[in-house]
């Protein structure tokens, strides 16, 4: 106990943070009922939740240098705690925001950089791929377990009640953390506020663009709030993002030419083996979360399932990536993190092949469950190798730094993921839609033409029987209202389907990515010289 007590209160917090967002994508169409609102809505608080971590991750990172690592692993409990007590009594879309997307994300972006650099503080060599491949495991276990629980709790009781057993969960880790053995620099570095407030306004800025394509055009204006030149205000906002982030990166040469500290060191990046970890940890958020957000739309939208019956639909993903990235030790000790990794997006490029085949009106159960766990194998393989890619590519005092970018990198990801493939979804709907109905001869072309014209405003994804409520409110006679039925109900399909054709892209693109990662086995010996560190807390558990 006294060698693993500190991984297992790790884990826990792992498992919080994990079962978090898996529990408000089975609770969609159940947070739209609650608040009053759209899809849209619930996609852009879903969005915004890892925005607000992958922001503020690096400054996260940065602080627990600052402060010691344990140090801001329990003070991001304490704010992430206080926004699961906010969102359990969340009253409005904005306190929902307030709770969840922002306090929970400041939180959780203390906690999971110093999460990462106190497993490699606590445990060396064979130990610490062990624990980084507990911590892979744990994170499919809460993907598992929040589907199901987050499932049948909103269905039969609410979703309010996790957040509440979030809380218990903060306090019971928050008694047991002092198990936990930590470290901070001799020299404590100085917060590089500057950098800070530029590195994540540019981020911001591109993931906001890309969230508020959908309702504002991608190129063309369609409910953008200023136009440009005759142009949707979404480029402008994402191209503004990119120079602020190179602003960011001049402003830290600078600091460094100065002999100041900057928020990041970015020499770090000539590093290719965290640079290819961090790209990849990017790409493979991109695509989980883009899918996970994508899967609940099709199974309660399309299908009309509650969130209990998704979350049980979803089950193989969680198990088969629970059992496949506990193996990475043994995985790890017989094949390179390179093969393992470009395995793992091979296998997520199938599993979305085996989903485009099931993405029709009639749910053929075994083939979309056959196509969940395909999709865990392939999450589990990249889950194993990563973290201990990134953190065995740095010495200890650059742990913090490099578990802020992990952290970055996977945030970013899940926030663009969500955003991207959403925006996708949303507007392939409303063209599709579009097309569907003037190609249909039921439908009076004045009809259709009006149908267009409404839809150049916002819209959302709702259900058929949504669209039909609607409908029947009009004075449209029965065979046109059924031609538009028909005509909205392919066009979920095809939206949904052209959301899965670029995650499909985005998995073989990340192949390239893969490069830079160890192409051997990586030995239990290449870790850093600890005296770089002062160590804090209990001995180390893995001398004990």
């Amino acid at each position: 106990m006294k060698k693993w007590g500190p991984l297992i209160v790790l884990s826990t917090a792992q498992f919080l943070m994990v079962l978090d967002q898996s529990v408000m994508n089975v609770s969609i169409s159940q947070l739209v009922e609650d608040f009053d609102t759209s899809v849209t809505v619930i996609q852009a608080v879903i969005t915004l939740y890892a925005l607000v971590m992958a922001m503020l991750m690096l400054t996260g990172g940065k602080l627990g240098d600052i402060w010691g690592r344990r140090r801001a692993f329990t003070v991001g409990l304490v704010i992430y705690g206080l926004g699961s007590a906010l969102t359990a009594v969340s009253w409005s879309v904005g306190s929902l925001l307030a709770g969840w997307s922002i306090l929970e994300g400041v939180g959780a972006a203390l906690v999971m950089p110093a999460l990462v650099a106190l497993i490699a503080v606590n445990y060396e060599g064979r130990d610490r791929v062990a624990a980084y491949g507990v911590i892979g495991g744990v994170a499919g276990a809460g993907i598992a377990v929040g589907p199901i629980l987050g499932g049948w709790v909103t269905t039969n009781l609410t979703w309010r009640v996790v957040f509440v057993g979030e809380v218990v969960l903060v306090i019971a880790i928050l008694v047991f953390s002092g198990m936990i053995a930590s470290s901070r620099p001799k020299l404590r570095p100085r917060l590089d506020w500057v950098g800070s407030i530029l590195s994540a306004a540019g981020l911001g800025m591109i993931v906001l663009g890309v969230l508020s394509a959908s309702s504002w055009g991608w190129v063309k204006p369609r409910n953008s709030p200023i136009e440009i030149f005759g142009f949707s205000l979404t480029p402008f906002m994402v191209a503004g993002g990119f120079v602020l982030l190179y602003v960011f990166t001049q402003w830290e040469h600078r600091r460094e030419r100065l002999d100041q500290d900057p928020l990041v060191h970015l020499g770090l990046f000539k590093n290719s083996r965290l640079r290819s970890g961090l790209s990849t940890f990017l790409a493979q958020n991109t695509i989980v979360l883009g899918v996970f957000f994508m899967i609940p739309l099709y199974l309660q939208m399309v299908q009309g399932l509650d969130a209990y019956q998704t979350g049980l639909r979803m089950l193989p993903v969680s198990v088969t990536m629970l059992l496949t990235s506990t193996s990475g030790p043994k995985l790890a000790a017989r094949w390179s993190p390179r093969a393992i990794v470009r395995v793992g997006f091979l296998v997520l490029g199938l599993a979305i092949v085996i989903l485009l085949s099931t993405i029709e009106p009639n749910l053929d159960r075994f083939m979309f469950g056959l196509a969940m766990a395909v999709l865990g194998v392939g999450m589990g393989l990249i889950a194993s190798q990563l973290g201990n890619v990134v953190q065995s590519a740095v010495g200890p005092k650059d742990r913090s730094e490099a578990g802020g970018l992990q952290w970055t990198s996977q945030q970013l990801g899940s926030a663009l993921g969500t955003a991207l493939i959403g925006a996708i979804i949303i507007t392939g709907l409303g063209a599709a839609f579009v097309s569907n109905v003037q190609s249909d001869d039921r439908v009076d072309p004045v009809v259709a033409e009006a149908i267009g014209t409404n839809l150049d405003g916002e819209y959302s994804f709702v259900s058929s029987d949504q669209v039909a409520a609607a409908l029947a409110e009009t004075d449209l006679d029965r065979g046109t209202t059924e031609a538009i039925l028909d005509s909205y109900s392919q066009a979920q399909l095809t939206a949904l389907k052209a959301g899965l054709l670029l995650a499909g892209g985005i998995a073989l693109f990340a192949l390239l990515l893969t490069g830079g990662l160890p192409s051997r086995p990586l030995q239990a010996d290449e870790d850093g010289d600890d005296d770089d560190d002062v160590r804090e807390g209990p001995t180390r558990a893995a001398s004990g």
